[in-house]
C-alpha cells in the first residue's frame, strides 16, 4: 500500500513521456483457476514492463481474458443436472458467468504477484464492443475473399458435435484401429492388362484401411502411377491380385500364404480399370493415379472416400466423384447408409458392422489391431473422425506469402522460433473458423431457407454490428430475424421477404477471437505492438491468428517483437500432474500450503525470482529445491543490501559526498564496475534476458561487493572518525551501489525494491524506485586505466593471502617487491611511501602493515617465504603491454594488537594505536 503498487499503471500513463512502450497480452482462458504457467507468463510481461517504465516510456498493457469456446461451455455445462435440454441462451449465460468466476479468480491472482497493469479497463472477448470489432475485420476478410464457405471434408469431434481446426487436435501415439485387408473384385481389367489378365481365374486388386467405417463412403481406389505394381497369384486359392511390387512380401506374409508373382507393370499401367464396391452391389470404383499413396504400409493401392478424407476428397474434385456424407454431427451413420449400418457409431459398433458386411460378401481377407498415432479432440480427449460438412474458411493458402514476408521483418526471440512458426504456416492450407456451438461469436449470415444461399453485405454487416456494438452477440438469439436483417439488404440481394431467411447457427472459432484482439486493444493510427509474449505453443495458435488475420485485414503484422517462452515442468523435467502430485500452486508458493513446515509462504518476489533466474527459453522447472534455492539467493541479496543500508546511516549524499577525483582508488574503481555493471544490465534486459539480469547482478553482488569491497573497506567504516573524507569516500560508493544495484533488480523483485527504498535514511519523502527512473551511472566513471592498478594489487594480495593459507592477515606485515616499471608506479599510486598501515594498498592486502620496494631487502630472513608471480598489464585497449614480475613476502609482525581496530599497529595490547587514538581524541575522549 505504502508504494502505490495499485495506482503505478495509472500514473506513468498520465505523465509526460517522449515514448510509448505497448505489450499485448495474450489472453489466457478464462476457465480455470491460476497455474504457474500463468504466473511465468505475466511475470516475465511485468518484469518487461516494469524496466520499461522505470526507463522513461510511457508502458501501454492492458490485460484481457479469452471467454468462449467449447472448453467453457463444457465446464459450466458439467455443473448443471440435464444439460442438453437447455436453450442455447440458457447455455450462454451459464458460460458466461463460469468465464466471469474464472477471470476473477486469475485477476486477483496476478494482482498479487505484483503486475502491473491497466486492471480498470482489461478486455473480455465477450464485451460486445470487442464483438463488434471482431465482426468488423470478419467482413473486411470476407469482402477481400479471404473467408469463404465450401463442403470438405474437415477434422470432426464427435464427442463435442464440432468442427476443429487442426490447432485444437491432441495426437494418441497408442491409439489401437481395427485395421483391415480386403479385396476389390476387378470389373474391368485396365486395358494394358488384358493379355496378363484375361479372366480365366478371378481378379482382384488388395486393398488394406485403418478405418473400415469408411468403407460405405468408397468411390475410387487409387495407385501410384510412377510405382511399380505386381499381379501376383495366391498358392492357397488360385485367386490373381493387384498390389504394389515392394509390398508383395509382406502382405503375403500377413495374410499367411504365398504370392507367385505372374507379371510387374508401372502403375499408369492400372488406368481405366475397375473393380466393384466389396459392400455395396452394383456400386463401381474406379482405378485413379493419385500422388498421396505410400508405400510405407499397406498394399500401395488406397481405399478412397472423398468425405473422409482430405487427399481422397482432392482426388474426387479432380475426378468429378460424389462427396456425399454418410455420418451426422454424434459421429453416427445416417439413414442413407442403409437399415444395417443406420444410428450405428462409426468408432464403435458402425465399424464392426462395416467388418461383418465385408465378411459377409466374401471380400474380408484379414482383420488385425493396429497401433498408431490418431488425431484426439484436445477438450474431450476422446477420438476425431474426418467428415465432409459444410464450414466456413479462412483461405490461408491466399495469406499465407504475405503473412510469411511480415513474419520475417518481425524481431523473434529465441531466432530458432521464427522457422518453427514459418513451417507451421507453410503447412496450413486453409483453416475452418465455423464451430456448431453457441457459446461464442455467430458467424454474422443468413441462409435463404429453400436454396441455402447465404446472404452476407454491407448492408447486413452494417446493421448486426450496430446491434452487437449496443447489446452484444446474444442479440442473435434474442432477437426476431426482422430486427438483425434489414428488409433493404434483402432487396439487394434479390430476395423477397425477409422470412425467407434463416439466421446461421455457426460460431467462430476462438482462435479468430483472439486472434483480432489487435483490432479492439491496439491504440494509434499504427495498431501495432511493440511485443507480444507468449509460451512456444503460440506458435501455431495466438501468434499466427494474430498474423493472418492482421495481414488479411491490413498488410501487416500487428507486433514488432515476439517473446517466446518455454513451459513448465516439475524439477526433474516431468510434466505436472495431480496423480504425480509434483503440481505447484503459485497461491501456496507465495502463501504457504496448510501444513507450513512442508510448504512454506515464500513470498510473491520468490516466485518472480523464480521467473527471471530461469532459462525461460527452454522448458522452466519449479518445486521446492528450485523455490528453496531461490529463497536463499534473495536472503543472499538481502544481507548485502543490508551492509550497504546500515553503513549509510548518518550519511546524505547531497552534502557529504566527496568527488570521484578525490576518493580513494579502490572507490573509484568501485564506481566504474558499477559503470559497467549498469550497462551490461541494460543490455540484457533490453534481450529480454533476464537471467542473465541475474547472473549479473549475483555475481556482482557477491564478487565484487561482498568479498572483495566490502571487506577491504570495514576498517575504514568502523575505525576512521565519522566525518573523514576517507570514510565519506567509500559511503559516497555504497550510497551509489545501493541505488544502482536496487533499481536493477527493481522490474525482477519490486517488493524488495520498494522495501529498500523505505529504509533509506536519506530518502525519508522519496518517490519510491519506480517513480524515479532507471540506473543512473555516470560515464565519467569509466576508467579503464585503473582496472590494472587495483587488479595488480589484488594479484599480490591473493600472493600473500595464498602464503599464509587460513592465517589472520592483520597478524603479518606484506613485503612487496617490484622492479621499476609501469606497475611499481601503479602500486606507488597507492602507498607513495615505503611502509605504511594506513595506505589505500594495505587496505586491499588487508595486512598490518605493508612496505613497497624495488629490490628484496639485504635483511631477509633466509627461511622467508618468497612468493612469486607475475601481472600483465594492458593498457589503451592492448597498446602499451607489459609483463611484470613481483615478489610477495610475508612477515609475522613485531607490534601490538590495538584494541580498538584490532590490528597490529599498537605499541602495546592496553593502547590504542596511533590511528584510533587520533580519532578518539577528535571525540574528545580516550
Amino acid at each position: 500500500q505504502k508504494c502505490g503498487f495499485l495506482e503505478l499503471y495509472s500514473w506513468q500513463r498520465q505523465r509526460k513521456a517522449k515514448q510509448e512502450f505497448c505489450l499485448h497480452d495474450g489472453p489466457p482462458y478464462a476457465n480455470g483457476d491460476p497455474h504457474v504457467g500463468h504466473a511465468l507468463n505475466k511475470i516475465l510481461k511485468d518484469i518487461t514492463n516494469r524496466f520499461y517504465m522505470m526507463r522513461g516510456y510511457k508502458v501501454h498493457y492492458v490485460p484481457g481474458w479469452d471467454c468462449h469456446g467449447l472448453p467453457i461451455e463444457l465446464k459450466a455445462l458439467s455443473e448443471v443436472k440435464e444439460a442438453e435440454n437447455l436453450s442455447p441462451m440458457e447455455i450462454r449465460q451459464k458460460a458466461r458467468e463460469f468465464a466471469e468466476r474464472a477471470i476473477e479468480k486469475q485477476k486477483s491472482a496476478f494482482i498479487r504477484w505484483g503486475v502491473m497493469a491497466d486492471w480498470a479497463n482489461y478486455y473480455r472477448t465477450f464485451d460486445p464492443k470487442y464483438e463488434a470489432n471482431q465482426l468488423r475485420v470478419f467482413y473486411k476478410m470476407y469482402d477481400k475473399g479471404f473467408i469463404y464457405q465450401d463442403y470438405k471434408p474437415v477434422f470432426w469431434s464427435p464427442s463435442a458435435k464440432t468442427a476443429l481446426a487442426e490447432a485444437e487436435l491432441e495426437y494418441n501415439e497408442q491409439h489401437v484401429s481395427r485395421s483391415v485387408y480386403m479385396k476389390f473384385p476387378l470389373l474391368k481389367a485396365p486395358p494394358k492388362l488384358t493379355s496378363v489378365i484375361d479372366g480365366s481365374s478371378p481378379a482382384s486388386v488388395l486393398v488394406w484401411t485403418t478405418q473400415p467405417w469408411t468403407v460405405p463412403a468408397n468411390q475410387a481406389v487409387c495407385y501410384m502411377p510412377d510405382a511399380a505394381y505386381s499381379i501376383v497369384k495366391c498358392t492357397t486359392t488360385g485367386e490373381h491380385f493387384i498390389l504394389a511390387a515392394d509390398r508383395v512380401e509382406s502382405t503375403a506374409a500377413v495374410l499367411d500364404t504365398q504370392f507367385e508373382v505372374m507379371s510387374t507393370c508401372k502403375g499408369v499401367d492400372l488406368a481405366d480399370g475397375s473393380c466393384a464396391h466389396p459392400t455395396i452391389p452394383g456400386r463401381v470404383s474406379p482405378l485413379l493415379p493419385a500422388n498421396h499413396v505410400t508405400m510405407a504400409k499397406g498394399t500401395g493401392l488406397v481405399h478412397t472416400a472423398p468425405a473422409h478424407g482430405m487427399e481422397d476428397y482432392s482426388v474426387a474434385s479432380h475426378h468429378q466423384l460424389p462427396t456425399d456424407c454418410l455420418v451426422d454431427e454424434g459421429g453416427f451413420f445416417t439413414e442413407a447408409a442403409g437399415p444395417e449400418l443406420q444410428n450405428k457409431n462409426v468408432l464403435e459398433d458402425g465399424n464392426e458392422a462395416v467388418i461383418q458386411m465385408l465378411q459377409a460378401a466374401g471380400t474380408l481377407l484379414k482383420e488385425e489391431k493396429y497401433v498408431h498415432s490418431y488425431p484426439y479432440d484436445w477438450r474431450t480427449k476422446k477420438p476425431m473422425i474426418i467428415r465432409a460438412s459444410k464450414q466456413w474458411f479462412v483461405n490461408t493458402a491466399s495469406v499465407k506469402a504475405s503473412a510469411q514476408e511480415a513474419l520475417k521483418k518481425v524481431k523473434v526471440i529465441p531466432t530458432s522460433a521464427v522457422n518453427r512458426m514459418l513451417e507451421m504456416l507453410d503447412r496450413r492450407t486453409f483453416w475452418c473458423i465455423s464451430r456448431q456451438r453457441c457459446w461464442g461469436v455467430p458467424i454474422p449470415v443468413f441462409y435463404q431457407k429453400n436454396t441455402g444461399e447465404c446472404l452476407i453485405n454491407s448492408e447486413t454487416i452494417t446493421n448486426v454490428i450496430k446491434i452487437v456494438e449496443q447489446q452484444g452477440t446474444d442479440a442473435w438469439w434474442t432477437l426476431p430475424i426482422e430486427q438483425l436483417l434489414p428488409k433493404e439488404a434483402v432487396a439487394k440481394a434479390g430476395g423477397h421477404d425477409v422470412l425467407d431467411y434463416v439466421k446461421g447457427q455457426d460460431v467462430l472459432d476462438i482462435w479468430f477471437d483472439s486472434g483480432i484482439s489487435w483490432a479492439h486493444v491496439l491504440e494509434g493510427a499504427e495498431q501495432r505492438a511493440d511485443t507480444y509474449l507468449e509460451g512456444k505453443d503460440q506458435l501455431g495458435g495466438w501468434f499466427q491468428s494474430s498474423l493472418l488475420t492482421s495481414v488479411a485485414a491490413r498488410k501487416k503484422a500487428p507486433y514488432k517483437t515476439l517473446v517466446v517462452h518455454g513451459f513448465t515442468l516439475g524439477e526433474k523435467g516431468e510434466k505436472m500432474s495431480k496423480s504425480i502430485g509434483n503440481v505447484v500452486d503459485p497461491d501456496v508458493v507465495i502463501n504457504g500450503g496448510e501444513d507450513h513446515s512442508k510448504d512454506p509462504p515464500y513470498g510473491a518476489d520468490v516466485l518472480r525470482w523464480w521467473v527471471a533466474e530461469s532459462n525461460v527459453f527452454t522448458e522452466v522447472l519449479i518445486g521446492p529445491v528450485v523455490l528453496n534455492a531461490a529463497r536463499d539467493d534473495i536472503n543472499k541479496l538481502r544481507n548485502t543490501l543490508r551492509f550497504m543500508l546500515g553503513n549509510v546511516a548518518g550519511f546524505s549524499p547531497e552534502t557529504d559526498s566527496i568527488p570521484a577525483s578525490e576518493m580513494y582508488i579502490v572507490d573509484q574503481y568501485m564506481l566504474h564496475l558499477l559503470q559497467d555493471y549498469g550497462n551490461k544490465v541494460t543490455e540484457a534486459y533490453k534481450e529480454y534476458d533476464y537471467s542473465k539480469v541475474v547472473r549479473l547482478l549475483q555475481s556482482f553482488c557477491s564478487r565484487n561487493l561482498s568479498n572483495f569491497y566490502f571487506s577491504v573497506i570495514k576498517d575504514r567504516l568502523y575505525c576512521e572518525e565519522e566525518k573523514d573524507p576517507k570514510r565519506r569516500s567509500c559511503q559516497t560508493v555504497l550510497a551509489e551501489a545501493l541505488d544502482i544495484v536496487v533499481r536493477s533488480f527493481a522490474p525482477i523483485l519490486p517488493h524488495l525494491a520498494e522495501e529498500v527504498f523505505q529504509h533509506l535514511p536519506y530518502k525519508k519523502d522519496s518517490e519510491g524506485v519506480f517513480r524515479t527512473g532507471w540506473i543512473n551511472a555516470s560515464s565519467a566513471w569509466k576508467k579503464p586505466g585503473i582496472e590494472e592498478a587495483i587488479e595488480g594489487a589484488c594479484a599480490m594480495r591473493d600472493s600473500f593471502l595464498g602464503s599464509i593459507s587460513g592465517k589472520n592477515a592483520l597478524e603479518y606485515e606484506v613485503v612487496i617487491v617490484i622492479q621499476p616499471g609501469l606497475l611499481f608506479e601503479l602500486m606507488e599510486a597507492l602507498q607513495a611511501e615505503e611502509t605504511s598501515s594506513v595506505s589505500q594498498l594495505n587496505e586491499i592486502m588487508m595486512a598490518s602493515q605493508t612496505t613497497l620496494l624495488s629490490d628484496l631487502p639485504k635483511e631477509t630472513p633466509a627461511d622467508a617465504n618468497i612468493v612469486r608471480g607475475t601481472f600483465l598489464i594492458n593498457l589503451e585497449g592492448g597498446d602499451i603491454l607489459e609483463e611484470s614480475p613481483y615478489k610477495v613476502i610475508a612477515l609475522p609482525i613485531a607490534k601490538a594488537k590495538c584494541p580498538r581496530c584490532r590490528r597490529y599497529t599498537s605499541d602495546s595490547s592496553s593502547t590504542p594505536c596511533p590511528r584510533c587514538l587520533k580519532v578518539l581524541a577528535g571525540k574528545g575522549s580516550t
